[in-house]
């Protein structure tokens, strides 16, 4: 990949939902999917007169998630209106915390490798801040063309929402992909919120700008954007990837009296709508400063003050977190970087399964061989979670010491697998079952691989010539002969010293 005239600098504000059963300040449910406008009342429609009340569960989790990105606590912080109209917030202001923030000063390490299945690099992601607010509710426009109506769903309005604000330390698009990938699963491993982008429990602005070398030694970074409307990880870094270029050619172009050769800090900070169907972003308004809100304490809720304890029960709630599951993987399986990270990847409950048949088979290689693989790909093909899958980590076990006990091959063992999941009978009975017998008689296999050196003159003619692949073919004969039940690792000896005999 041809190298960029210009550096990325990208920092994000992830909003995350909280799962929690009602709402921030009152008692309707935050469940998805409900008639709209009908999970409200007198407190989130804004109506004169009501008092907000916080929900505790709501900071808990929200102090989990704080100290799970190494945030540090704060003792003491209040709630402050931020004030502005908007048809889906009926109020006209959101409670939200500004002057204090719940936690801040945390960071996040993610794998920067240019290839993350072979090697890991570490990078810390700074996080500024990460504060809790009430969500607005959502306005449904007509996409149609005809330009007929949109009207407002106010259900998520007060819905909690844990802001995330990093530092403008990521890089690239690739990185970006990093960073959401790792704090999405560190979120739902915690139970803190379930992440769904298509269903707006996770949602992603991404403040862009470019840093352009100069001539003379110097860097000159460009004006900011901030991009919106991204609806999944892959929209992220498409649009960080197109906006860092359209600034870098806007830079460039005299034409463009906004951007050409503008400095950041020469021009107001710009929204941007990332379209997705056409991989472009459209700058919309400059954006609001924070005079612009006119933040004043929220006079309905008191302070929130936290003490050791506090922090110290929640802490003891968290288990174990992916980065730390990761490492130990590695270092108590033996297993490669990419094994452990796909593993860490489907959640604790499938590491779980892992484990139990890593220590009850004794192969832990070959146990995550079939985790990662056979394993992953039948929850897939069955809509199934670890939890409801019919294959308990003994029997797969069992499969795993029976393959090599009765020389199964690799398809033949697939095959063991999909009757074990037909039928639910165990390993041995499922190869009975399909009359799978390994070939492991000494005279009989050189008695084949003989005959399979005759078939092949060619195969044993490239292999003297320094050629090692050539006497696949004469392996190939015996495996055939067999019905793909002869032992390979016996194939291969016996072969070895018929060719000897002929050198």
């Amino acid at each position: 990949m041809a190298e960029l005239p210009y550096r990325i600098v990208v920092g994000l504000e992830v909003h995350v939902q909280l799962l929690t059963k009602t709402k921030l300040f009152c008692g309707c449910l935050t469940k998805f999917g409900q008639p709209p406008n009908t999970a409200t009342c007198p407190v989130c429609l804004g109506m004169p007169g009501v008092l907000p009340v916080m929900n505790r569960r709501a900071y808990e989790l929200s102090m989990r998630a704080a100290l799970a990105i190494n945030c540090s606590i704060a003792r003491y912080t209040k709630w402050d209106r931020k004030n502005y109209y908007y048809p889906d917030l009926p109020k006209n202001y959101q409670i939200s915390q500004y002057e204090l923030p719940m936690s801040h000063d945390g960071w996040l390490e993610i794998n920067a490798a240019a290839d993350p299945k072979k090697e890991y690099q570490p990078k810390r992601i700074g996080i500024i801040r990460a504060h809790l607010e009430e969500d607005a509710g959502k306005s449904l426009h007509d996409e149609s063309g005809g330009g007929a109506e949109s009207r407002v769903d106010l259900n998520r309005t007060g819905t909690p929402l844990l802001e995330i604000v990093s530092k403008p330390d990521i890089s690239s698009g690739e990185e970006a992909v990093a960073y959401l990938t790792e704090l999405r699963l560190l979120l739902r491993e915690l139970g803190v919120s379930d992440c769904e982008m298509q269903e707006g429990s996770l949602r992603c602005d991404a403040n862009v700008n470019i840093h352009i070398p100069q001539a003379d030694g110097s860097v000159i970074a460009t004006p900011l954007v901030e991009v919106k409307n991204l609806n999944s990880i892959r929209a992220v870094e498409r649009a960080i990837k197109y906006e860092a270029d359209r600034q870098f050619k806007a830079f460039n172009d005299p034409s463009d009296t906004a951007y050409y050769h503008k400095k950041f800090g020469e021009v107001a900070k710009a929204t941007a709508g990332w379209i997705d169907e056409r991989g472009v972003t459209r700058v919309q308004r400059r954006k609001e400063e924070a005079s612009d809100y006119r933040y004043f304490p929220e006079p309905d809720l008191v302070p929130v003050e936290v003490d050791d304890a506090w922090i110290d029960r929640v802490r003891s709630e968290m288990g174990e977190l992916p980065a730390q599951q990761r490492q130990r993987l590695q270092s108590q399986y033996g297993l490669s970087i990419y094994d452990a990270n796909v593993l860490t990847s489907q959640g604790r409950p499938f590491v779980a399964y892992y484990e139990n048949v890593a220590n009850e088979c004794g192969d832990h290689k070959e146990a995550a061989n079939w985790v990662t693989n056979q394993v992953l790909a039948a929850l897939n093909d069955r809509g199934q979670t670890i939890q409801e899958f019919t294959l308990k980590p003994s029997g797969l076990a069992g499969l795993i010491k029976e393959k090599s006990a009765a020389g199964l091959n690799a398809q033949r063992a697939r095959d063991v697998f999909a009757k074990m999941l037909e039928t639910g009978k165990d390993a041995a009975q499922s190869i009975a079952e399909l009359g799978f017998k390994a070939v492991t008689d000494e005279a009989t296999l050189r008695d084949l691989i003989r005959q399979g050196i005759d078939k092949n003159p060619k195969a044993v003619a490239d292999y003297k010539k320094g050629n090692s692949k050539a006497v696949d073919a004469i392996k190939g004969f015996v495996m055939k002969a067999t019905n793909k039940m002869a032992k390979m690792d016996l194939v291969t000896k016996l072969l070895e010293e018929e060719l000897a005999k002929l050198t």
